[in-house]
Formats: structure tokens, sequence, C-alpha cells
């Protein structure tokens, strides 16, 4: 396979080079990735500064490209300009950290996998609840079977696979379910803080291991142990109501 690799970590992260390390040697890999975290940035783009993509040499010798931008921009910018031709797919990660439910909102993971969708570019995003990873080498493994996988079977343009790994070693996994997103929203809070000029700031959090009960939702299934694995469309249209919002007779306003 072409492999294009990305994530929103930035070019040095492990994640990212633990799955190139895995890819490497028998497949076509180009790491395209931001030059510094951009986690949390969704599917922004940059439009008022020009994007630059240094090749950086990682681990003693394997090379990528670090844009000085977001993951999408690295996704275009990849596909666009770096890249000779149509990769088979983009793969986003590995990312520490689970984006499930309404995070998958504010994901940079989970947006570069997106953009390569609308280019027409099967892509899967990976991420990994917890942030204290010591090896990322079993997941490394099934996302190159997965990607194979994916190769073999196609999506429909527009869609990608969001896959979400429990912070345990894989034979402690609980199994894997092909779940849907959840859209309930966490518990959220500020805490409030005075800097040493005596002007308020906050800090943003949440309680996100919350996760309700309904085990076909990727927040449940992946609270139980399993890993998720979650089809989402770039096509964000609302077809339940559509219908019904023609006959409010908007359209015949003036």
């Amino acid at each position: 396979m072409n492999i294009l690799l990305t994530n929103d970590d930035g070019i040095y992260a492990k994640g990212l080079w633990a799955l190139y390390g895995q890819l490497k040697d028998r497949h076509v890999v180009t790491v395209v990735a931001p030059d510094r975290e951009r986690s949390a940035v969704g599917h922004g783009i940059t439009l008022h500064e020009p994007l630059h993509a240094a090749k950086v040499n990682v681990n003693g010798g394997w090379i990528g490209h670090a844009v000085n931008g977001t993951p999408v921009d690295c996704i275009k910018l990849g596909l666009v300009e770096i890249l000779g031709s149509k990769p088979d797919i983009v793969i986003s990660g590995i990312n520490p950290g689970a984006n499930v439910g309404v995070n998958i909102n504010y994901s940079g993971t989970v947006a570069a996998a997106k953009e390569a969708a609308l280019y027409g570019v099967p892509a899967i995003a990976g991420s990994i609840q917890g942030y204290e990873i010591d090896d990322y080498g079993d997941i490394a493994s099934f996302m190159e079977k997965l990607a194979e996988y994916v190769c073999q079977k196609g999506l429909p343009f527009g869609t990608i696979l969001n896959v979400n790994f429990p912070c345990v070693t894989m034979r402690d996994c609980a199994g894997i379910r092909i779940s849907r997103q959840g859209i309930t929203r966490l518990s959220e809070n500020f805490e409030k803080r005075q800097d040493p000029r005596n002007r308020t700031y906050y800090w943003y959090g949440n309680d996100s291991k919350k996760v309700g009960d309904n085990s076909e939702v990727d927040t449940a299934a992946l609270g139980e142990n399993f890993i998720s694995i979650t089809p989402i469309q770039c096509d964000m249209t609302d077809y339940n109501i559509l219908e019904d919002l023609k006959e409010w007779g908007i359209d015949k306003w003036g």
C-alpha cells in the first residue's frame, strides 16, 4: 500500500512513528504532520499566513515533512503537493487520548482523516484512551491489518473509520465493537484563577469518565474495554428533517 500518515500531536510524537515503524518495511509510507502539537483544532485550515513543509530527521534516519499548520493543512499539502500520486489510504494517529463522543467534533486527528475522505481517499483515525502509553506496538499492528482490510473492502465517499483503543493490553481487550458516536455532553467546568497582575483567567476541564450505559455507543464501548470502531460521515446534512423543513415554506419568503 501507498500510505500517508499524519496526526495532531506533532511530527515528533511517539504514536506517529510507532505506526511508521510498523508499516515501513511492507508499504510505501510518507509522513506529513504538524511541526508542533495541534490538538483540538478541529477542521481548521490556515488562510492568513504561508505554509512551509520542512523535512525532518527522526529516530536517526526516518524522514518526515513538518508543516507549520493544522492537521487538515497537512492532508491538503500532502495530497496536492508532496505526494507524487494519490495514496491508497490515509492514517491519522496514533493519538494519545480518546476521540469519542462529542470530542470528535474538536479532534484534529479525526479532522485529518475526514479531509482525506473529501479527496476520495479511504482514511482511518486511531486513538488510545489515556496518555501514558508505554508500547504502541500491538495497536500499530492492529491499525496495519485494519488499513489493509479497508483497502480491500473500500469505504463510501466521505466516510472514515474512527478507531479508539482502551488503555489496556490487547490481550486484555474485551473485543471489538462497531459503535455509533455518542452525543451526550460531558460535565464541563472552568477553573477560575488570577494572574500576577490580578486579571482573571480560566482553565477548561471536563469529566470524561461519565460514559453512559448504552454499549452500542463509542464512549460506553471504550469504557467497557472494547476497541470501538465508528464510521463517521463528512456529510452533516440531517436527512430526517430535510423534507419537513421544505414544508415550512421558508423558501417562499420574500
